[in-house]
């Protein structure tokens, strides 16, 4: 048994067809995820590269995602803060959030490539200040207070949403600042690394900062965002001919390492976990970061199978591989998601 983490998914919308086709797919895969009692689902932005993302905006995605659906919790896993406006991001936070009745977990992060920066004259090198004065605003906003020395206030109101941001970080020194600042903590499946250095190997030491600095009384949020494709045994060989271009794409362009040799030697390289039941929970109970984890959400990429392949895994994840490692799902799981940012129960 693991950590008990809330079983999450994940989705770039990345799938084959045109971007309505892309999107439509994409709902469909959370109805499944809430269908089969998943806690909560997290959609990326990104911005000009289709090949990177499909999605320009979380925000009209989440809030019909939202209209679909009625216990799933719904995140951006992230918003690229610093080329957002953070009042826009603050108020289409609060309406998706007001929709939902509740639901919205706010993902943030300093990321995105310095091309798009500069096609929304923001300067790439001046992300981490831009970042900091954003996030600044965020919580004016949420807390109700006056929005950049003005006497405006936040409409919708959103005070519960200051308590469910999570901020994304690939450093020890990152991870620290968001257990001081008191948010969740988000772990990318794509963490920088050495050559031969497991992906816990980097995460556990930011765990371990983020969870020293937290704040006393401070409950921890830490979601591990992993590649996961459970699959049927008949369809295991054309899922890895389907896998194998983006597994060795993703190791050539991002981890900058030898893709050669067999596929399933760079698939482990790259912390993939592709196969049976049996081989995603033996390949997942390897993974130290999983046990420090109070989320973890799954994601098809860059394995990038069809859409009823990401249907049958996702259904696969809550029915089998979830009871054997422990990940927690269904309404009970999802509500603690939801209650984030309550006011503390008078005595």
């Amino acid at each position: 048994m693991m950590s008990g983490a809330r079983l999450g998914f994940f989705t770039r919308l990345l799938d084959a067809g045109t971007d309505g086709e892309r999107y439509r797919k994409a709902l469909a895969q959370v109805r499944a995820a809430e269908r089969h009692g998943f806690a909560s689902v997290w959609v990326a932005q990104h911005h000009f590269d289709r090949d990177e993302g499909g999605l320009p905006s979380p925000f009209p995605f989440l809030a019909a995602a939202a209209a679909q659906t009625e216990q799933i919790a719904l995140g951006t896993g992230i918003v690229t803060l610093p080329i957002d406006d953070p009042v826009r991001v603050a108020e289409d936070a609060a309406f998706v959030d007001a929709l939902s009745e509740g639901r919205v977990q706010l993902g943030i992060g300093t990321g995105g490539t310095p091309a798009s920066f500069a096609a929304f004259e923001r300067s790439s090198g001046d992300r981490r200040e831009i970042h900091a004065a954003h996030v600044a605003v965020l919580r004016d906003a949420f807390a109700g207070r006056g929005i950049r020395g003005t006497d405006l206030r936040l409409n919708p109101a959103a005070p519960r949403l200051g308590g469910r941001l999570w901020q994304a970080t690939f450093s020890v020194d990152g991870a620290r600042r968001a257990g001081e600042q008191g948010d969740g903590l988000l772990l990318s499946r794509t963490q920088p690394r050495e050559v031969n250095q497991n992906l816990h190997e980097v995460e556990v030491p930011m765990v371990e900062a983020y969870l020293d600095a937290l704040p006393a009384g401070v409950e921890p949020r830490v979601l591990a965002s992993r590649t996961a494709v459970v699959v049927d045994a008949d369809r295991l060989g054309e899922t890895w001919a389907v896998a194998e271009p983006g597994i060795r794409r993703l190791t050539r362009t991002f981890l900058k390492r030898n893709a050669d040799g067999d596929v399933r030697e760079v698939a482990r390289a790259t912390d993939t976990h592709l196969g049976t039941v049996d081989d995603v929970v033996t390949s997942l109970a390897a993974d130290r970061t999983l046990a420090l984890a109070t989320d973890v959400a799954f994601q098809v990429h860059s394995v990038d199978p069809p859409h009823e392949v990401t249907l049958r895994s996702i259904e696969l994840l809550a029915t089998e591989v979830a009871p054997r490692l422990g990940f927690r799902i269904g309404a009970e799981a999802a509500g603690e998601l939801r209650a984030l940012g309550a006011p503390p129960l008078s005595r």
